[in-house]
């Protein structure tokens, strides 16, 4: 199937998997989801939640609690929430099908795009490696005095603390001069890009960069630790790293197009499965672009290593640098956490089983919280998907 040329045929088949579930299942998923969730609701101070589930390409969604503690508006299907860093695959994405278009050359040097870095270290690196970390060690988020009208200047001056190629270390400075650069290349915006290149494509009609104004009374409000009322602060590159606002059932519908891609033609097909394949791997991870891989079938102690501190804050050798992997064996649990002052989501899906989980809330959460959590729902909605 051809994504891009073939949409209105893909979204017939795609909108086909909605189907209402035979009453037994669906109540024998709410029951588990029911009994994983409230509990961690109620010990960690979650308002509320959706969580979207897909098992043998069927779908559900369930909602729990508050999207306002202000207005008691509780949660329901149009309720859109921040999801942080979880916005990194449509990054990543969007970066993969510019590539599959021929706009853009993911191999390229930050500089061929963007002449004011021209002879920096930055400069030098490329696209692919801004993407998946891999630039010489941009910090985890900007310095404060640093805006659009001196980020070049920033860049230029970056002094480099590991070798391009040879350590990861997670950066929204990096995944986000990525995003901003795919879509120079492009020649568009890369809001623009993004609707036009997957958002518009997957149907997702309820995925914001932007919350509109008539969809103001379903964005959820979100919650510090101290559970004052806060919503992500606009920055610098915010959209490319961690802009992304959206319902739990669009999400799914965009785990489901990367899902579906293992059989489809076009670019946008072929942008979704290069965003899940692995780059290089560091200790069980494989990095994809925007999505973090592990292999099949999902291993607790593995998905943890992606939420562990040191793994997140600290440089890590890069074990192997090939051509991209795409043995499902190897990288065939996709998964992501992603987080906000005030929201914290989380996202786990095997391609080759069909199943999948997003769980998105309106408080921030551990991310070894999430992933436990999401884990022990899919053992046992599909208890082939997991080992212990």
């Amino acid at each position: 199937m051809n994504f891009k040329d073939s949409s209105s045929v893909f979204l017939t088949v795609f909108g086909a998997l909605f189907l209402v579930l035979p009453a037994q299942a669906e109540d024998d998923a709410r029951r588990v989801v029911d009994a994983a969730v409230e509990p961690v609701m109620a010990e960690h101070g979650i308002p509320g939640m959706s969580v979207a589930v897909l098992v043998a390409g069927q779908p559900q969604v369930f909602h729990y609690g508050v999207a306002s503690r202000e207005t008691q508006a509780t949660v329901d299907d149009d309720t859109i929430f921040e999801i942080g860093s979880l916005s990194k695959p449509f990054t990543g994405t969007l970066g993969a099908v510019l590539q599959a278009e021929g706009a853009v050359d993911l191999s390229v040097s930050a500089q061929s795009v963007m002449n004011e870095l021209e002879g920096s270290f930055i400069g030098g690196a490329s696209l692919l490696e801004l993407a998946t970390y891999n630039a010489g060690g941009l910090p985890l988020q900007f310095p404060d005095a640093v805006n659009e009208s001196n980020f070049a200047e920033w860049y230029r001056g970056f002094e480099p603390s590991l070798t391009v190629g040879g350590s990861r270390l997670y950066s929204n400075p990096s995944i986000g001069l990525f995003g901003h650069l795919t879509a120079k290349a492009a020649g568009g915006s890369f809001a623009e890009l993004l609707r036009a290149e997957v958002l518009a494509p997957l149907d997702l009609t309820n995925t914001f960069l932007t919350v509109p104004d008539e969809r103001a009374q379903d964005y959820a409000q979100g919650y510090t630790r101290d559970d004052k009322p806060v919503r992500v602060n606009p920055g610098l590159f915010d959209d490319e790293a961690y802009g992304i606002k959206t319902t739990a059932a669009d999400f799914l519908r965009f785990v489901e197009a990367s899902i579906s891609a293992s059989d489809g033609t076009g670019p946008l097909a072929e942008g979704l499965r290069t965003a899940r394949s692995g780059v290089y791997r560091v200790k069980a991870m494989h990095q994809g672009l925007g999505w973090e891989l592990y292999p099949a079938p999902a291993r607790l102690s593995d998905l943890l290593q992606g939420a562990d501190t040191a793994f997140v804050l600290d440089p890590n050798d890069v074990q192997t640098v090939d051509a991209p992997v795409s043995d499902e064996g190897l990288v065939g649990t996709v998964s992501k956490t992603g987080s906000t002052g005030g929201f914290g989501a989380y996202a786990l899906f095997s391609p080759e089983r069909g199943t999948a989980i997003v769980m998105l809330a309106n408080r921030f959460w551990p991310n070894s919280v999430r992933i436990e959590t999401a884990h022990a729902i899919l053992s046992q909605l599909d208890p082939e998907f997991a080992m212990n």
